[in-house]
Order: structure tokens, then sequence, then C-alpha cells
């Protein structure tokens, strides 16, 4: 299982690299199944993992001149305040058992893992809709309030599940800052990569032991994969695989909410 799980890191990757995005939505449903590790660890490497796979991604944008770096700050920092607030604050505290309904009760895995799964729905469906997505004029002018309660949510979305939220956070830059459309793509990279490498040196390495070990190996597989997935997308039109790799996410889903609701 494991082997299939360092697999998956390198899949992970090659997606990223074909799409240029999407895939490091896999990482949490990886880490949890194939590595067996719990709720809280999964999501907390999955930022670590999400975090540098963007940075890489946001750096190559950034020599494109794609990345609006001031956006990317204005942006970033409510939205790195909600991965801290609730990785810090937030998730210690969440106990074993959330609530009942009669005699069924929901567990806190069963919650984070829930608002995961409709993430994963919400992800998959982004890619379906296969529509050019359209951008603001590139005159930029900032809704400071609605910005800093928009990144605020996304960030603790990401700091509750462990995803990166791209397909959030791009139209949330376009409306909010009027970006085009390439420097909205570019921009959210960076903020993904912010938010998550922070939020995880901020909060869940200060309060759980980290595998290293594994953490870099699973992250560096990862990193390599998007290398290669680049390289593969010279070959081949990514956006030919996109609909099948969107299914795929969707049928991730299901599994998950059977094996959580009803299995486990």
């Amino acid at each position: 299982m494991e082997l299939l799980g360092y697999i998956m890191a390198l899949f992970i990757g090659i997606s990223l690299g074909l799409f240029g995005g999407g895939g490091s939505i896999l990482a949490v449903p990886v880490l949890a199944y194939l590595f067996s590790l719990d709720e809280k660890v999964a999501t907390a490497y999955s930022l670590f993992i999400v975090g540098f796979a963007a940075l890489f991604g946001g750096i190559k944008q950034n020599r494109n001149n794609n990345v609006d770096w001031r956006t990317a700050i204005v942006f970033g920092i409510p939205a790195l305040i909600g991965v801290w607030i609730v990785r810090h604050f937030i998730i210690p505290e969440l106990p074993d058992v959330l609530f009942y309904i009669g005699d069924f009760s929901v567990s806190r895995r069963m919650g984070m893992f829930g608002v995961f799964i409709a993430l994963m729905v919400a992800a998959a469906f982004s890619m379906l809709r296969n529509n050019k997505r359209k951008g603001g004029s590139g005159n930029i002018s900032y809704n400071y309030p609605l910005i800093f309660i928009e990144g605020l949510v996304v960030g603790a979305v990401t700091g509750l599940v462990g995803a990166g939220g791209g397909f959030l956070i791009i139209p949330a830059l376009v409306v909010l800052t009027n970006l085009g459309i390439k420097k909205a793509i570019g921009t959210s990279l960076i903020i993904i990569a912010l938010k998550s490498i922070l939020g995880f040196f901020l909060a869940d390495a200060l309060i759980m032991s980290i595998d290293w070990n594994f953490l870099i190996a699973f992250t560096s597989l990862t990193i390599a994969g998007m290398f290669l997935g680049i390289y593969i997308g010279k070959l081949i039109d990514g956006n030919k695989l996109k609909k099948g790799f969107a299914y795929f996410i969707l049928v991730m889903a299901i599994f998950m909410f059977v094996m959580e609701f009803f299995i486990n």
C-alpha cells in the first residue's frame, strides 16, 4: 500500500504539471487511506505538500511575468490568518465526536473529511465545465473589505481540509481585484504557497510530531512528477485528459464518502 502511495505522489505531481491544478486535492485521500494517517496529520501534511508544489509552479509563472506580487500579499495575508487560526486553535480543540443525530455519531474525522469531499466534488465540476475562464481587464483595483473576508474564508477552508482551493481563489481574484486570467492563475499559486507553507510551519509543525523523512520524500516525488507532467504536456494536450481526471476525482469523492459515512 505504501509503494502505491508513493506512486500516487508521482501521479499527483504529473496531474499538477498537466492541468495546472486539481491534483493536490488527491493528497489527503492518499495520505489517509494508503499511509493510514489520521485526519489531523493527513490534512497537515497535505498543506506542506500542496504548498511546495504551488511554490514551484508559482516560480515558473513568475518567470513568465504572470504573478502580481502586491495582490498575492493583499489576498495572501488574510488567507494565512485563516489557515493559522483553524490549524493552531480550532483543529486541536475539536472533540472526537462533534455531535449526534439520534444514535448516529458524527466524528471529527467525518466532519473534516465531509467538508473535504464537498470540496473535491466542487473542484471536479469546476474542471468539467471546460469553458474558458474570463479574466478582468487588468486595471487592478482592490476591494479591501471583501478581499479580507474572502481571504479569511478561503484560508479557513484550506486549514480545515488541507487543500489549496485554487478554483476558489482564481475567480475571487478576477472579481475582487480585476486581474487578467493569466495573472490570476499565477498569483493564485503564490497565495496557495504562502498560506499553506507558512500555515503549516506556524501551526502544525509547532504542535505535532512530524515525520520529516516521509514528508520530504513524498513532496519530492510530487514535485518531480510536476516537472514530468509539464514535459508530458508539451507532447499531449492536457485539456483532452482533464475531463477524465475530473471524473477520477468524483470517483475518489464517492469512495471517501462510502468509507467514512458507511464503512468506518
